[in-house]
């Protein structure tokens, strides 16, 4: 029998990206959940083709990541009744791209550490017990560990190919 209390939900984002420069691309993002809708952009910078006129994209994913971790601790320590003080994560992201002459590049993650001081009075044994509630908590995280695969269709002529 399922537990009375158990709740499940669906958290879905959309987004419809559309090129506006050279590199740049206006990405309109929807979370129908909560029917909100965020207009964000991306860019790169001269290296890569483009004007700088919005974050790379790297720069939105650790974003994401940092922003996601300190929601997760903030929420659930009010939750677990676990003072803390001022959050402050410093994030380190690394990938490592390899390129043959003038070939397109490849790219791999090397590893992402998060330096994580949310300045609480709370035993350890408390902090440790948040931390892990706030890592299993983080959308991004959790998507990071599981090394989903991303499915990719290309449209041909009318037609969706797996690609």
């Amino acid at each position: 029998m399922a537990d009375p209390e158990m709740k499940t939900f669906d958290i879905i984002f959309e987004g419809t990206g559309t090129m506006s420069g050279k590199m740049r691309n206006d990405v309109k993002v929807h979370f129908g959940t909560m029917n909100e809708t965020y207009d964000l952009a991306t860019d790169e910078g001269p290296f890569h083709g483009g004007d700088a006129t919005a974050p790379p994209p790297l720069a939105l994913f650790t974003a994401a990541l940092t922003g996601c971790i300190m929601t997760q601790i903030r929420a659930f320590s009010k939750r677990m009744k676990i003072p803390i003080g001022q959050v402050t994560v410093n994030a380190r992201l690394h990938w490592r791209g390899e390129q043959m002459g003038n070939d397109p590049y490849t790219t791999a993650p090397v590893g992402f550490d998060l330096d994580i001081d949310f300045d609480s009075p709370a035993n350890k044994e408390d902090q440790m017990r948040l931390m892990a509630a706030a890592k299993k908590g983080c959308f991004i995280e959790t998507t990071l560990m599981q090394g989903l695969e991303v499915g990719h269709r290309l449209q041909i002529d009318g037609d969706w190919h797996d690609a």
